[in-house]
């Protein structure tokens, strides 16, 4: 199965997202649209629906937990991810190779499962 990996927006990682824009849509943003959108909060308001959403599979899949990696200064997604009910249960030094610095923690979250009624 393929990773899937969330992170909220930021100055440091909205090339990336750039990137992303391009190879996936046909439409092409300009560099104020991305700081209009990083200055309005609305990535965020995205990265809180997709983790719904994400977390909504799981509980329907009968996933019973699910862990991810954020790196360790990467303190708007780790308390994104604690409002959420993760919390951090590793740290991994030098989990990354191209960015400083390059350790990582691992955040976990058991899912309530949906049990049909009877």
């Amino acid at each position: 199965m393929g990773m899937i990996s969330l992170d909220g927006v930021r100055d440091k990682n909205v090339m990336q997202l750039k990137k992303l824009n391009t190879a996936l849509f046909p439409v092409r943003y300009n560099d104020k649209y991305y700081a209009d959108a990083l200055s309005s909060g609305e990535f965020t308001k995205l990265g809180t629906k997709l983790l719904t959403h994400v977390l909504d599979l799981c509980a329907k899949q009968n996933i019973s937990e699910i862990y991810l990696h954020v790196q360790t200064n990467n303190d708007d997604a780790i308390a994104l991810y604690k409002k959420f009910g993760f919390e951090i249960t590793d740290t991994i030094q030098n989990y990354y190779t191209n960015i400083t610095p390059p350790d990582c923690h691992v955040l976990s979250k058991v899912i309530a499962q949906n049990h049909p009624k009877k």
